[in-house]
């Protein structure tokens, strides 16, 4: 988890074209395009899917969304998750609740604690989050860091969540809008769509080919220093792949006495706030969940340890934008991922 958080990719301008038409059908040719947009899970959607006949899955849309609030959001009191936070030990959680806590659990292993859907206590309490600052010491550091790891939650065969300390607090906001994503993408198959690009909150799935313009679906990634407004940084295809994206955004500092310039994250290890070089992080990977979740955790690790991860998830790809030592911008890109920009 980290401070200032902000999704940072949008549409190229030829999809944001295609996007003009909300809620409607054009026939080009023997295809057709099909289109929904709307408000969800705190922000924005924008859906495409193209068929050989007009088709509206308004209706299917808004029941991904409202089954996966019930289950998983932390703004809705009688949600599932929001009662299990509140102290409540009878509560059996559906089948999405456990697919996202086993795969954090996954990630949260593999990535060394550095995802930790547990964190959101400390980013509060330095007053970074939603909830109630605190005046942190090294004693109040350490009183909430044992209500933090995920390893202090389980869930039994029966779908209870177990915690090891009531007071621990499940936030799985970092990667419940990528498995929304999922669910929308699935729900598309079912219904044997083969060609979608499906985005909410800058998180995106595509999937086939813009079949009315018979190329690949193209979508852009901001520039994290854009001082205002925004501003793409580079074009990339996406196809059969889901991509999610996290930055500091214009929220960096700049150090007094050695001139460089940091961002402020969470270490979800140790508690404390830290110095990080990371401004935005973009990763592809088969599902939107999983990119969610690793491009969150790749905001607080350091450098070395994302590339270290880099090089042995061979179904992740990633894109890295950094400053150096000396303050100065650079760039890291896998080799998978640089075959997909757009030149």
């Amino acid at each position: 988890m980290f401070f200032q958080l902000r999704k940072s990719v949008i549409f190229s301008s030829a999809i944001i074209f295609v996007l003009g038409f909300i809620s409607c059908s054009q026939s080009l040719g023997k295809f057709v395009k099909n289109s929904n947009a709307g408000g969800a899970l705190g922000t924005s959607y924008s859906i495409i899917y193209i068929a050989d006949r007009p088709l509206d899955y308004q209706k299917e849309i808004d029941s991904v969304f409202a089954v996966v609030n019930q289950s998983l959001s932390t703004y809705i009191p009688t949600s599932d998750i929001s009662r299990i936070n509140k102290g409540e030990t009878g509560v059996t959680v559906d089948e999405m609740f456990r697919e996202v806590f086993d795969l954090s659990k996954e990630i949260n292993a593999h990535t060394e604690g550095y995802f930790d859907p547990t964190v959101g206590i400390m980013v509060n309490a330095w007053g970074f989050g939603p909830g109630k600052k605190v005046e942190m010491d090294s004693v109040t550091v350490d009183s909430l860091m044992q209500f933090v790891g995920l390893d202090k939650v389980s869930i039994t065969p029966e779908n209870r969540i177990e915690k090891q300390y009531p007071n621990t607090y499940l936030d799985f906001n970092a990667i419940a809008k990528g498995y929304a994503i999922d669910r929308l993408a699935r729900m598309m198959d079912e219904k044997g769509v083969k060609d979608y690009l499906l985005e909410v909150g800058g998180e995106l799935v595509g999937k086939g080919i813009n079949r009315i313009k018979q190329k690949p679906w193209v979508v852009g990634i901001d520039d994290p220093q854009a001082e205002t407004g925004r501003r793409l940084k580079i074009l990339i295809q996406l196809e059969d792949k889901a991509l999610a994206s996290s930055g500091n955004y214009r929220k960096f500092r700049i150090d007094s006495v050695t001139g460089k310039k940091y961002v402020h994250t969470i270490d979800p290890k140790t508690g404390y706030t830290k110095n990080a070089s990371t401004l935005g992080v973009t990763v592809l990977a088969n599902s939107c969940a999983t990119a969610d979740a690793y491009a969150t955790a790749f905001m607080a690790m350091p450098l070395d340890k994302v590339k270290e991860i880099l090089a042995a998830e061979k179904a992740l790809e990633a894109y890295i934008i950094y400053l150096d030592e000396e303050g100065n911008t650079q760039e890291f890109m896998t080799q998978g991922f640089q075959k997909l920009v757009v030149n």
